[in-house]
């Protein structure tokens, strides 16, 4: 894919897998496949797809952190930020460091995997303000205020221990804590999970407002494609590690052409549609034994015999619309139906 000077964050042919041994035996979870991504700037890119689709592994790929089993087997991650290129697999790990934060920060599926239970939010804030920039206490409280009050939120949160915050609100100072030192790519990691509608998109809006005000992009990892019809400008759909359709907003939720895209919005609830949502047939395949071809196809109604031998290119259909099919590439629309 060529790169645009627009591209913040470019994904090339990256495969990442857990690799563990035990008992003398080696299993590997090919949990990211081949996935080639440009995530441009000032916008919120969505990733989205079922439970176990490799969604939060290309993020922590995206974030350059491999913690083990997790490896990267090839391809690269680069960031294109203020005219420097940087492929963050060719850093040391202490060099990755400095750019989280700074250059890419991350916020959790659960807040309270960020914040420490037993110390209060201002000592979380101060410590990672200190951590990153030469300042002292007083002015690092300075820093913390000014921010909170700009973003709205009580300066007396910062008094309070995480369990004495409701979830909507420790979720909104979890994504302060991330945004604090105004990087240009935020990943977020299923940010709305275990709160009420209400309260999600609270904090939908809480997150989009910051990114406005700082101009930076969102990735945005979640199995819910209301949230991303809500949010999003572009949308990668994963399926078992790959990216099975790519497209603007509009256009997939319109024109979605890859049968897995077509369930994935099929199953979302309408006004007055009191018609029986049509689930997904079968279950994701064990990544650690895929299946051949297009890795859809035991559970795809349109196979055809093309569809189990050989895995379908992701292919250009249209203006920022990719898509990964034969009966939507040129070399499918002969094949036979199963």
């Amino acid at each position: 894919m060529a790169v645009t000077t627009n591209v913040v964050a470019e994904v090339k042919d990256l495969r990442a897998y857990y690799v563990t041994k035990a008992y003398g035996l080696q299993r590997t979870v090919r949990a990211v496949e081949g996935v080639s991504l440009d995530i441009r700037k000032d916008e919120v890119f969505g990733i989205a797809g079922e439970s176990g689709c490799g969604k939060s592994t290309l993020l922590k790929a995206l974030l350059g952190m491999t913690p083990p089993p997790l490896q990267i087997l090839g391809g690269s991650v680069t960031y294109h930020v203020a005219g420097v290129d940087t492929n963050v697999f060719s850093l040391p790990e202490s060099r990755r460091r400095q750019l989280r934060w700074q250059v890419v920060s991350y916020i959790p599926q659960g807040s309270m995997h960020a914040l420490n239970p037993v110390r209060r939010i201002g000592d979380t804030f101060r410590d990672f303000i200190q951590t990153h920039r030469q300042v002292s206490r007083r002015q690092a409280d300075g820093i913390i205020r000014e921010y909170l009050g700009n973003l709205g939120l009580p300066a007396k949160a910062l008094d309070s221990y995480p369990h004495q915050l409701s979830g909507g609100m420790r979720q909104r100072v979890t994504i302060a804590l991330a945004t604090i030192l105004s990087p240009p790519l935020v990943l977020a990691d299923e940010p709305t999970t275990a709160l009420d509608v209400v309260v999600q998109r609270g904090v939908l809006q809480f997150l989009e407002d910051v990114r406005q005000q700082q101009g930076s992009t969102l990735v945005l990892v979640t199995h819910d494609m209301g949230v991303h019809a809500h949010i999003a400008d572009r949308i990668a759909v994963l399926y078992a590690g790959q990216v099975a359709e790519e497209a603007d907003t509009r256009t997939l939720f319109t024109k979605p052409l890859h049968p897995y895209t077509q369930y994935l919005i099929q199953s979302l609830p309408k006004l007055d549609d009191k018609a029986e949502r049509v689930s997904i047939p079968g279950r994701p395949p064990s990544l650690d034994d895929p299946p051949t071809g297009c890795r859809f196809h035991p559970r795809c109604p349109l196979a055809m015999p093309v569809c189990k031998t050989a895995p379908p290119p992701l292919e250009q259909v249209g203006p920022d619309h990719r898509v990964a099919c034969y009966l939507v590439s040129t070399g499918g629309r002969d094949g036979q139906h199963a």
